[in-house]
């Protein structure tokens, strides 16, 4: 098995947001804001090289919005899905599995591409991964997340016949990616976990978005579940802690992993690398 990370380019989303209660006099210091207090985030994907599978995790934002819309999240940087992909020898066309941690825009966006006025699937020979309860969640959305599930990058997925659900604990998709899932966040988001070279790696997608959300209050306004989202969190700190795993960070500009230590402040990173370090 080979891990390999896929930078798809950094997007700007409201540092206040970003961080829910915790003030600014702090986190500024965390992610500096620019003058409309929006922070730069990462779109980092991860692709799971394993026999003849190649198991992609998250997609980006894609390319396909209007102007007007990704006006709002100024997405930039050198990095695309297709040419991180390229990079490493592989096409859109060589993944046979997409597992999508949730629906919301900046995770799936890049799972629908268009063609002509079609929206189809950008992977066209992978199987799509979702869950029930997230589907229903997503395609059914309430008023607070409506903004972020987006008909364009989700119902594709579903009329092309790509899609297979998964369960919490489920190995359907490969027998070293177990797919757990968290509610805080968004309804029955994926949190993979990879063993991978004696280690096990968790996607940590939007449950822990960067490594300064480690601390217990560091929870987003996006989350629908707060409290829901703290208990998540700290039952998987409290887990990868004495089990050595490691954490990989969706949304972290710098940090791609992290090791973790008990402190008298609490569970904290012990050191940051690259993925390419393990």
């Amino acid at each position: 098995m080979k891990l390999h990370t896929i930078n798809t380019g950094y997007f700007k989303l409201d540092g206040g947001a970003m961080f829910g209660v915790v003030p600014k006099t702090i986190w500024h210091k965390l992610n500096p804001p620019d003058a409309n207090n929006l922070c730069t985030w990462a779109m980092r994907c991860l692709l799971v090289e394993d026999g003849n599978q190649l198991i992609l995790i998250d997609c980006g934002l894609g390319n396909k919005q209007s102007e007007k819309f990704f006006s709002y999240y100024e997405p930039h940087g050198q990095d695309t899905l297709e040419k991180s992909l390229n990079t490493l020898g592989f096409t859109a066309d060589d993944v046979t599995d997409v597992i999508l941690s949730h629906l919301h825009f900046d995770h799936c966006g890049g799972a629908i591409k268009r063609e002509g006025d079609l929206l189809v699937p950008a992977f066209k020979n992978a199987t799509y991964w979702s869950n029930q309860s997230h589907w229903q969640w997503a395609t059914k959305p309430n008023a607070r997340e409506k903004a972020s599930f987006l008909s364009e990058n989700i119902l594709p997925i579903q009329q092309s016949g790509q899609l297979k659900f998964a369960e919490s604990g489920s190995i359907d998709v490969n027998p070293n990616v177990i797919l757990h899932t968290a509610s805080g966040h968004t309804e029955g988001m994926f949190i993979p976990h990879i063993q991978y070279k004696g280690n096990t790696i968790v996607y940590c997608a939007d449950l822990i978005p960067s490594m300064a959300h480690l601390p217990l209050p560091y929870v987003m306004a996006y989350d629908t579940r707060p409290l829901l989202t703290i208990d998540e969190k700290q039952k998987l700190l409290q887990e990868a802690l004495p089990k050595n795993y490691i954490l990989f960070f969706e949304h972290d500009r710098v940090n791609e992993c992290c090791s973790l230590q008990q402190t008298e402040r609490g569970i904290r990173e012990k050191e940051s690398f690259p993925l390419t370090a393990l």
